[in-house]
């Protein structure tokens, strides 16, 4: 059962991932940056841009993430839609494929569904005890006969 639940669980999240992804990687475009640290206008502090070309126009995009540091002039790859380049995201593993919401999320509803089935199947009726050993010691007859 444990083998199952974890396989159901690894197959659904993959293809979560894969195919909700925004900007989407099927139809995305990927350019090189580098991380500049530049003023925030909105908030007055230094932040982390990564800073690509896309036509002959210059792009600012937010690198910040979780648990992600990244130095003065990284080299690096953003991923994003030629109709709107401003939405551009860091092309990365932490931040990109795996968000830290989307895997917290997974897991607490992987633990919850699981204790729901543990929950449900854990004392049978005497009744269907005897129903499944029924089915179990019944004779098995031959499709054709």
């Amino acid at each position: 059962m444990y083998k199952g639940i974890a396989f159901l669980y690894f197959v659904c999240f993959t293809l979560y991932i894969i195919y909700s992804r925004v900007p989407d990687y099927f139809d995305g475009e990927t350019a090189p940056a580098t991380i500049h640290w530049l003023k925030d206008s909105t908030t007055n502090t230094t932040i982390p841009k990564a800073v690509f070309i896309h036509g002959k126009t210059k792009y600012e995009v937010d690198a910040r993430y979780v648990l992600r540091s990244l130095p003065e002039n990284k080299k690096l790859t953003v991923i994003y839609l030629v109709k709107k380049p401003q939405n551009a995201v860091v092309y990365s593993w932490w931040g990109y494929w795996i968000t830290w919401g989307e895997l917290l999320t997974s897991i607490l509803l992987l633990v919850a569904l699981f204790q729901v089935a543990v929950a449900i199947t854990k004392n049978p009726t005497p009744e269907a005890v005897m129903e499944q050993l029924e089915y179990f010691n019944a004779a098995k007859k031959r499709k054709y006969d």
